[in-house]
């Protein structure tokens, strides 16, 4: 296995080289099981982030980040957008999604309670990694649905096309691979 080291928030990690096709390759980042790192990022995404009454996050990477800053923020409350509707949610919205880690379709749906909460407040979008922007869409028509208004977006790593986005903000740069694992130009 090839990996990429990189240097996220101060702090240096491996990153594994995976496929997505047969001429695309991607540096795998999970923050799952690795609090140092969650930490350093929640607290470089707060130093950087506009006025908010809410955050929200898509089921299931995200979610370590956006506790540890709402944690660090002093936030009582975060939304998490679900990749199935629990039995407990109630009038749910929801948002198709076709990501490029995911292998087909995906939905996402917010409890109707939290979207109630949403209505006219200040939603910031975090997500851990943003490649081509297809989960950070559904996650602003979830935002726009509940009558909420999206003031910022941000993310740990943008890779891919959301490099050049002029509304998003992220820490570090994640370049795409080739099958060798060179830096695709």
């Amino acid at each position: 296995m090839k990996y990429y080291k990189m240097n996220i928030a101060g702090l240096e990690r491996y990153l594994p080289i995976c496929p997505v096709t047969e001429d695309l390759y991607i540096a795998g980042f999970v923050i799952f099981g690795d609090p140092e790192l969650t930490t350093a990022c929640a607290k470089k995404l707060l130093e950087n982030a506009p006025e908010y009454d809410y955050m929200i996050t898509a089921e299931a990477k995200g979610i370590p980040l956006i506790h540890e800053m709402a944690r660090l923020n002093g936030n009582q409350k975060y939304m998490l957008a679900r990749k199935g509707a629990k039995l407990y949610m109630t009038n749910v919205i929801s948002s198709t999604v076709k990501s490029i880690t995911t292998a087909k379709e995906q939905t996402l749906y917010l409890d109707g309670a939290d979207a109630e909460l949403m209505k006219g407040k200040r939603i910031l979008i975090i997500d851990d990694v943003i490649s081509t922007g297809e989960s950070l869409k559904a996650l602003e028509a979830l935002v726009e649905r509940a009558g909420g208004n999206v003031v910022g977006k941000m993310c740990i790593l943008a890779e891919g096309d959301a490099i050049t986005r002029d509304d998003l903000y992220y820490i570090e740069e994640l370049p795409l691979f080739n099958a060798d694992g060179t830096i695709k130009a």
